[in-house]
């Protein structure tokens, strides 16, 4: 998915110039631990992914477009509980992001820190991303169908899919719920970081750091 996160203005050459490398990649690093931290307990806390319309986990492409014909078949129930324990089991997850995240965020180098400062509206979803997602993706997928389990989520999906299966529509060999809720879950947690880190970048003061004033105010 794409997030709308760091959107960067051109960098004006004498206030660039006032900046040491140092400061901005201590100022940005200082920003994606603060945006990362929030985003993780939003979406960590209950209705964190359900509440928020713009990252709740929707039923599987295959699932929804048979939504109609599911609920005729008196599945309507099954279904609603179903996309709600999908949620719920990503809100599980997303906690055991921290230790990853903060790692890259340590790790970052002088110039992956200029690659997102002078990136565009996608560099911090990019950086995440590409530093993380394939290790969360395994981070994730015992807890997720753990929790899929437990909420007896499987058994849900499975009653759907034995039935769209029947009608071909479905191959149930091919659905893996776990491995589509652990790819929503990250597309939902990098598009809060996203949203994190541009509010910080709109309005560093706020955040109550001289450093990022500085280091944002010379994106100016």
């Amino acid at each position: 998915m794409s997030a709308g996160c760091l959107v960067i203005a051109p960098v004006h050459a004498i206030e660039w110039a006032d900046l040491t490398s140092g400061d901005a990649s201590k100022g940005l690093k200082l920003a994606l631990e603060k945006g990362s931290e929030i985003a993780v307990q939003l979406l960590g806390a209950q209705d964190g992914f359900w509440g928020n319309d713009k990252v709740r986990i929707g039923l599987p492409d295959a699932v929804s477009k048979s939504a109609k014909l599911l609920k005729t078949l008196g599945l309507g129930k099954q279904l609603d509980e179903l996309n709600l324990q999908m949620n719920r089991a990503a809100e599980a997850a997303v906690p055991l992001s921290k230790k990853l995240l903060t790692q890259s965020i340590q790790n970052m180098s002088v110039q992956d820190a200029k690659v997102i400062l002078q990136g565009g509206e996608n560099s911090v979803t990019q950086f995440f991303a590409s530093k993380t997602r394939t290790p969360l993706a395994v981070e994730f997928m015992p807890s997720v169908r753990q929790s899929l389990e437990k909420l007896g989520v499987v058994d849900q999906f499975n009653a759907v899919a034995v039935k769209l299966s029947g009608m071909g529509l479905l191959d149930k060999d091919k659905a893996k719920l776990e491995s589509y809720v652990t790819s929503k879950t990250l597309d939902g947690l990098y598009f809060m970081i996203g949203e994190e880190e541009k509010k910080i970048r709109q309005n560093p003061a706020q955040a109550g750091s001289a450093l990022l004033s500085k280091v944002f105010g010379a994106l100016r």
